[in-house]
Order: C-alpha cells, then sequence, then structure tokens
C-alpha cells in the first residue's frame, strides 16, 4: 500500500467541493448507507472519505477510531478486461474493491490509502449463483453474502453452506459483502472459508496472464494475506459435486452477540462407507491462526475407522496442537485451543448421529 503524494492529495482536495467532506447526515439518523457509496464525490472519478465510516461504531468496539479523509480516483470499468487492465496500470496504487465492506473501513482507519480505487461492480456476469451440470455449486465472485443465504441452488447444494454465510454479522453487511471480496481480504475469523475449504470450493482467477484455479484452502497465506498477485481478481467459486451420504456442518462458538467474530468456528464434512466406518471426512477451522486451519490429524484418527464417542473424543483432542490462536479479547490462547476442541467434538457428534 502506498500513500498518495502531497501535491496529488492538495488537487485532489482543491477539486473537491468542501459540503462532500462533512459526516453525512444519514449516519446520525441510523439510515442504512452504501459503503462504497457514502460520501462519494462523482465530480469526474474523484472520491473522498470521511467521518467514522458507513458501520456505527460501538461499545464493543471501545473508543470511536479516528478521523480520516482519503482522497482516490474512483473507477468503474465496465468489463473484466477494462479493470485488468486499471490493475496493470496502476500497480501497486491502485486497490480492487468489491463490496466495499473492508476496504472503505481499513481506508476510513487510515490503514489502507490507495490512489486508485478499482471497483467491481458495474461489471456483469460475476453475481451469478448456479448449479452445474455435474451436480456442483458455481457463485459469482460478486455475489453477495445475502444472495447465497437466500439461494435456493445453494441450500439445495449443501445447507451448512447457506449457514455459513448467513453467520456473518448482520444482515446490513451481508447485503453487501461479496463472496470473492471476503476470500481476497483473507480475514481468519471470517465465516464462509472454512465451509467453502470442507466443501473443497476451489476460486478462478483472471489475470492479464490468463486463467488459473486455486482450492480456497491454499488461497490465504497468513493474516490478510493472500497468495494473489496485485493484478489477478477472483472471478468465481466453483463447488465440486457432494458424493452420496456425506454429511457437513457448520458451527460458530460467539463470545457475545450474533453479530460478533467467532472465538472458534468448525466446518466438517464427513461420508460413510458401507461398513459404517468412516470413508472420509474433512475439518476446518477457523478464527484459530492466521489463516482456517485443516485439521488432518483430527481427520486421519477418524478415517477409516468407526466414529464411536470415544474415538471422537480421541480424535477431537489432536485439535489443540494443530490450531495456532492468539491472545484477544475473545479469549486466551490456551482457551481458544480447548474451545477448538470442545466445537471439533460437537461437530464431529452432529455428523455420525
Amino acid at each position: 500500500m502506498h500513500a498518495r503524494p502531497a501535491d496529488r492529495r492538495d488537487r485532489a482536495a482543491a477539486r473537491a467541493p468542501a459540503t462532500r467532506r462533512t459526516r453525512d447526515p444519514r449516519l446520525d439518523d441510523g439510515q442504512p448507507v452504501s459503503l462504497h457509496g457514502l460520501l462519494r464525490d462523482r465530480a469526474g472519478d474523484h472520491a473522498c472519505l470521511g467521518g467514522w465510516g458507513a458501520e456505527r461504531w460501538s461499545g464493543a468496539w471501545g473508543a470511536a477510531p479516528p478521523k480520516f479523509v482519503v482522497s482516490y480516483d474512483y473507477h468503474e470499468p465496465h468489463s473484466l478486461d477494462d479493470a485488468l487492465a486499471l490493475l496493470t496500470r496502476f500497480g501497486d496504487d491502485g486497490h480492487l474493491m468489491a463490496g466495499g465492506t473492508a476496504t472503505v473501513l481499513l481506508m476510513r482507519q487510515g490503514l489502507l490509502r490507495p490512489a486508485h480505487v478499482v471497483s467491481l461492480r458495474t461489471i456483469d456476469g460475476l453475481s451469478g449463483i448456479a448449479r452445474t451440470p455435474q451436480g456442483g455449486l458455481r457463485i459469482g465472485a460478486m455475489a453477495t453474502h445475502r444472495a447465497v443465504e437466500r439461494s435456493d441452488a445453494a441450500r439445495g447444494y449443501s445447507p451448512a453452506l447457506v449457514d455459513a454465510f448467513a453467520s456473518v454479522a448482520t444482515v446490513r453487511i451481508r447485503n453487501q459483502a461479496t463472496v470473492g471480496g471476503n476470500l481476497a481480504h483473507a480475514d481468519p475469523a471470517q465465516d464462509p472459508p472454512p465451509m467453502l475449504a470442507a466443501l473443497n470450493a476451489t476460486i478462478t482467477v483472471r489475470s492479464p496472464r490468463g486463467e488459473r484455479t486455486e482450492a480456497v484452502e491454499t488461497l490465504a497465506v497468513d493474516h490478510f494475506t493472500t497468495s494473489l498477485s496485485h493484478d489477478e481478481v477472483i472471478t468465481s467459486v466453483l463447488l465440486p459435486p457432494i458424493l452420496p451420504g456425506t454429511r457437513e456442518v457448520y458451527l460458530k462458538f460467539l463470545p457475545q452477540t450474533a453479530d460478533d467474530y467467532a472465538t472458534v468456528s468448525v466446518a466438517a464434512t464427513l461420508r460413510f462407507a458401507d461398513d459404517a466406518t468412516v470413508a472420509d471426512v474433512r475439518i476446518v477451522l477457523g478464527a484459530v491462526g492466521p489463516t482456517t486451519i485443516r485439521a488432518k490429524r483430527v481427520e486421519d484418527a477418524l478415517r477409516g475407522a468407526r466414529p464411536t464417542p470415544e474415538r471422537i473424543r480421541d480424535a477431537a483432542a489432536l485439535v489443540r496442537d494443530e490450531v495456532d490462536p492468539l491472545d484477544d479479547l475473545r479469549g486466551s490462547a490456551d482457551y481458544k485451543r480447548e474451545m477448538a476442541r470442545v466445537w471439533t467434538e460437537r461437530a464431529l457428534a452432529a455428523l455420525t448421529r
């Protein structure tokens, strides 16, 4: 991320009417406001952001965050090729924006200061949700969380997947936040990535060099860091057909209110063999490491065995050595390890009843 040179900021400020830099009164009235549209100066392609952000800050966040005014050039390309060309042209000075729920808040906190913001919201064909001929599910990167939550195609594919998207924050956020933006943001505490990884989802990525695919499981490489290059755009998420007899579950342990981040989340799929042993199992945890974490030792302890309560208990205990949590307001690292064990055991119990 690169700060914009002072002289360019000064010129941008001169272009924008002063009245556009005041706090939007709709925030004080509690009215819903588009995150990426709030306080936008549509004179030309210049945009400015001020105030505290479109989400009302509450006591749960502590003191109000500092106020920043960020000037940048805002671009709305009408094709994916045009968006890629802009990203190539701007390099590290450009930032891609999908729903804007993370981007705008980061800018208002002074953590992100791009010279150019390239929006995907005016590009057609990136928001569809449909079953594939093979029985899988394809989700466009610009589909919102709320769209997935309300999609008959998604629910018919996996109710647990819908549960994961419905667990994100509030309806207001889910109406704005997008599937691709969520994955590119790489927040390890988000709800959809563990479930997508448990279902063995892959993403399709476009760049000026062509198209490639990558597993959701390996996309995030650290806190808020992915394997994506600056000129790559997630275009869709593909979930493979679910084999007959497979069960899925998504569980989220909340420390406070229903719209809070999880202390730990567990997504799991399990398929029985004809002899009642575990033919396959995938377990992915969120909020207990720098990325989502695949509990492979737990899986290995169950695969090929009968999932008795004792075996489930012993297998779930192995997860404590697989997670890598931090101390924070939602609990100590030791507490989170224990909660990871408890909720992994509960997820497996739910799948084997």
